[in-house]
Formats: structure tokens, C-alpha cells, sequence
């Protein structure tokens, strides 16, 4: 009688066991009509992270959880904001956790931005207030070594597109951007120190959106700094304006007479330090100018972004004098247009 009694008690607990199995390797919630997102806070224990994972839809029962941590009691699940798109079984979840495979967000960092730039994208995603990411960028620790003169980050935090997590605070954001930049510097493969050709990057970078144009504006900047020519950059204008928190969206008769130090209608020289992070092409056209006669240069009026470059101040004012006819003509309402 106890050999049965034995005997059903182990074919009990078998097909318990069984049953715990199956139910661990079936797909569990769903079906997801949009990603959920759990977050998971430092220090959170097994029981309470199971009891959010069943309330949340993403596990069936908290027990399952609980019976894949009994099976692998000293693994590790690390917190963080996890994404669910579809149905997986206790053990790829439980195994997800083990991974700290978080959600991560892209953060893209076009060409030519500045640090306030990257401020409002930073802020648009959630990963920290522009305040945050733009005190974290006012420390030029990062790339003392690069550039001993600089007194934050501007034009060293490299434009690309960066997946981070939620947990990445704005200190580590910019660190993984100046590590890209010491990565590009290094492939650039030049004895410079980066801080003039950085600055003279960032002005070219902003100057023109036309790839094939960067070394000849390169080129110009350089002759008129070589001549003593004040460079009358547009976008130092702007970026002055932008440090002073007055920039109001263009450019007027009072930004072009103000003598902040960024301000290269009233200073001779490249400013005080890049304007915008530049991207390689820019790097490489400050680094490798065109070899030029060109003093000039002023947008094309056909739309296409592009520039016309002039030797002399006669050839300048009549590509100067067409660019505004073409201005005009476009300002113009459009009934007048069509008489």
C-alpha cells in the first residue's frame, strides 16, 4: 500500500513538474497591441519585479517568475526600462532581465548641431532636462587633454546617431560623445591640435549644407584670415546671440554691431571657440582647404544651397546684388508676381 501510495506521489510530482514546465516555455501575456514598458528600479526584489510583470500583462502569474529564480538562484536581474513588443516564454524574460537588455533610445545628433541643439533633442526624448545635459556640457574635462583652452564641450561632442538607455545621465551622454570625436580625430590621423581646426570646422560646418563646397569655404576662411579680413561668419552672429539668450529666430542690425567675442563682423580671427559640433567632412576640409583666390562667397539663388565664390569685393557685390533681387522677387505677394 505505501509502494503505491510512493509510487502516485511521484507520478503527482512528476507531472507537476511537468505541467511548471510547459506552462514556463509558453509564450506569456499579449497579444500587445502597441510596446509596454517596465521599469524596473535599482535594488527591486525577484518577488516585487514578478508582481509588476504579471500586473503589467507581461508574465501570466508572479509565480513563474519566482519558479524560474528558484531554478537560477544566483543570477542576477538588473534594473533598468525594459520594452515588450510580443509574447515570450518566463525564461526569455527572466533571461532579458539577466541581460539588463533595456530599451534604448536614439538619440541623433545631426551635423553642424550646438550644444543647445542637443540640449532640446536630449530633453525631447526624456533622458534628462536641457538644464541637465547643458550644465553637463559646460565641463570641459572630457577633452582637457585635446584642448586645454576649452571651457566646455562645444564642437567635441560628435554628431551621429547614439542609442542610449533611460539610465544614461547627461555626464555619460557627453562622455560617449567625446569618445566618438577622439575616435574621428584619431582616424584623421593629423599632428594639429584640434581646437583652431575645430573651430574652423564648426564654421564651415554651418556655412554650407553642400559636401563638395566644404574645402573652398575652408579655403576662403583661410585666406581672409591670412589677410587680416574680418570673416563676417552669419552663424557666429547667431551662436553670440544664442549665449546671451536673445537669439530671435534671424538676424538683425543690432546682432551684427554687438561685440561679444563670438561675433566675427566686429572681430578679426576665428572666435573664441567653435560654434557647433562638426561632423569628418568639415574636420577634413578645415584640416585640407582648397588652395583658392577666393575672399567671398554668397548663397546660390537657384535653392540648390550652394554658393557663389569671388576673388574681389566688384565680382562679390554684383553675386551679392543678385541674391537680393532674387529675395525680393520671392517676398513678393503672389498676385504681383503673376502681373
Amino acid at each position: 500500500m505505501f509502494k503505491k501510495i510512493l509510487l502516485a506521489a511521484v507520478a503527482a510530482v512528476a507531472l507537476s513538474a511537468a505541467w511548471v514546465a510547459y506552462l514556463l516555455n509558453q509564450p506569456q501575456g499579449g497579444p500587445f497591441s502597441s510596446e509596454r514598458f517596465v521599469e524596473i528600479a535599482k535594488g527591486t526584489g525577484t518577488r516585487q519585479i514578478a508582481v509588476v510583470l504579471a500586473r503589467e500583462g507581461i508574465i501570466n502569474a508572479p509565480w513563474q517568475l519566482l519558479a524560474v529564480r528558484a531554478l537560477r538562484p544566483t543570477a542576477r536581474l538588473q534594473a533598468g526600462e525594459y520594452g515588450f513588443s510580443k509574447p515570450a516564454t518566463v525564461w526569455q524574460i527572466f533571461d532579458r532581465l539577466v541581460r539588463g537588455d533595456v530599451r534604448l533610445y536614439e538619440l541623433r545628433v545631426p551635423e553642424g548641431s550646438n550644444l543647445f541643439d542637443i540640449a532640446e533633442a536630449v530633453e525631447a526624448l526624456g533622458l534628462a532636462s536641457k538644464e541637465a545635459f547643458r550644465a553637463a556640457a559646460s565641463d570641459p574635462c572630457p577633452v582637457r587633454d585635446l584642448d586645454p583652452q576649452a571651457t566646455n564641450l562645444e564642437g567635441y561632442l560628435f554628431p551621429s546617431t547614439y542609442r542610449v538607455s533611460r539610465k544614461t545621465t547627461a555626464a555619460q551622454i557627453c562622455k560617449i560623445m567625446t569618445d566618438q570625436f577622439r575616435t574621428v580625430w584619431k582616424r584623421l590621423d593629423t599632428t594639429e591640435r584640434p581646437r583652431a581646426i575645430v573651430t574652423m570646422a564648426s564654421l564651415v560646418e554651418k556655412e554650407t549644407g553642400v559636401p563638395a563646397e566644404r574645402p573652398t569655404v575652408a579655403g576662403v576662411y583661410r585666406n581672409r584670415l591670412a589677410r587680416g579680413i574680418k570673416l563676417e561668419c552669419d552663424p557666429t552672429t547667431i551662436y553670440a546671440a544664442l549665449l546671451e539668450d536673445r537669439y530671435r529666430g534671424k538676424i538683425y542690425r543690432s546682432d551684427l554691431d554687438n561685440m561679444h567675442p563670438y561675433n566675427t563682423y566686429r572681430h578679426t580671427g576665428l572666435p573664441p571657440g567653435p560654434i557647433a559640433n562638426p561632423g569628418e567632412a568639415s574636420l577634413r576640409a578645415a584640416l585640407h582647404p582648397d588652395a583658392t583666390d577666393h575672399l567671398f562667397f554668397v548663397a546660390k539663388t537657384d535653392g540648390s544651397g550652394g554658393h557663389n565664390f569671388s576673388p574681389t569685393l566688384r565680382e562679390h557685390a554684383r553675386a551679392v546684388a543678385e541674391y537680393r533681387r532674387a529675395e525680393k522677387k520671392a517676398a513678393a505677394p503672389a498676385v504681383a508676381r503673376r502681373r
